[in-house]
């Protein structure tokens, strides 16, 4: 699951149990965390303040260059965290990109010992930022002051490029929105429209507003149509200039950067509630109908047993119709003979058939 705060809170929780250990101890760990990220913790015994922290991430860039490495300005960047607590590690760890070494004994004991790690914990964030700051400063000033905004294309996921437009007075940030199932676009929609209808309402007049269009937005004109073909629609934010101001930038900066995990986590979460609320209402159905049927197909008498305990016999629905209106012995009357009095004496003096002696003889044959 994505993890949308700054500092990560399981490199975190692991620093803070180092930084408290009573006695040095012989740790390594290795986490992996959304958008391939990676760190790796290690601290030896020998060495009783120090920890090895190494980090391999995704490294923004432009849609036409691809960047292996940390560039100077991220790693200046990265010092700047806490200079007198992380020292870079010439070279880093196989395998990573940036290896830190970490100096335990000059961090104070007091509550900026939290802060600290907690800033030590973002460096992730620190590294994005600085890339996303550094890219937008180099857009060519001579095509904004013709008027002319070529989109910037920049690539955090491999198949989630997202466009940052530079304009005078102003910054237009365009997500391209892709899924793979239906269902998940129908609940994206829904989704998108309540975020605008709600970053355009009173209530969030200082967010950046924000935009939804099936189509893509004027300002990508003349970009691939294979990065144009979505099925979620386009989502835009304008930045001016009160989002970026101060400390504000780096958190704008890493919103931008997790939107689109954002709406994934929100459509994956929407599924899961819709999908409990269908099975509880099921199972609320079930029990009612099988409460229902109790009551129609069985009825429960107590009877009293030889010893005086009571005893529970389950009638169906054909044994009491019988035992309460006794049909079959109607039956058996209606097949019966029609019976009249004096009948029989009748038929004994005036119905008698007289006896006739056959003409023909018959002789019995015996068997040879």
């Amino acid at each position: 699951m994505a993890c949308f705060e700054r500092a990560s809170p399981a490199l975190k929780h692991i620093l803070l149990q180092l930084y408290r250990a009573d006695k040095p101890m012989a740790v390594e760990h290795h986490l992996h965390e959304f958008g391939s990220l990676q760190y790796h913790i290690q601290s030896h015994v020998s060495e009783a303040h120090h920890v090895y922290l190494s980090i391999s991430t995704p490294i923004l860039s432009t849609g036409s260059s691809i960047l292996y490495g940390f560039p100077h300005y991220t790693i200046e960047t990265v010092k700047g965290i806490c200079h007198e607590v992380v020292q870079i590690v010439e070279p880093a760890k196989t395998g990573y990109q940036l290896t830190l070494k970490l100096d335990f004994s000059k961090i104070p004991r007091k509550k900026d010992a939290v802060k600290i790690i907690t800033d030590i914990s973002s460096v992730q964030a620190v590294i994005l930022s600085s890339q996303l700051r550094e890219l937008l400063k180099n857009v060519n000033d001579q095509e904004i002051s013709e008027g002319t905004y070529k989109p910037i294309k920049l690539v955090y996921h491999p198949n989630e490029p997202f466009y940052v437009v530079k304009q005078p007075a102003k910054l237009t940030v365009v997500f391209p929105i892709r899924f793979k199932e239906h269902s998940d676009i129908v609940i994206a929609k829904a989704f998108f429209q309540e975020l605008v209808d709600v970053g355009n309402s009173g209530v969030c007049a200082r967010a950046p507003p924000c935009y939804w269009s099936p189509i893509p937005p004027p300002e990508l004109r003349g970009e691939s149509m294979k990065d144009l073909s979505t099925n979620g629609g386009f989502v835009s934010f304008e930045i001016s200039a009160r989002h970026i101001e101060g400390k504000k930038l780096d958190k704008t900066v890493w919103n931008l950067l997790n939107f689109n995990a954002l709406v994934k986590y929100h459509v994956k979460c929407t599924k899961g509630f819709v999908q409990r609320r269908m099975r509880s209402r099921l199972q609320s159905l079930v029990e009612a109908l099988q409460h229902t049927g109790m009551e129609e197909d069985h009825n429960i008498r107590k009877v009293k047993g030889r010893r005086g305990v009571k005893k529970l016999i389950k009638f169906t629905r054909n044994t009491i119709l019988r035992k309460r209106w006794n049909l079959t012995k109607k039956i058996k009357r209606l097949r019966s003979r029609i019976r009249i009095r004096g009948f029989k004496k009748f038929q004994r003096r005036w119905l008698k058939l007289p006896s006739f002696s056959s003409v023909m003889s018959y002789q019995k044959l015996e068997k040879l």
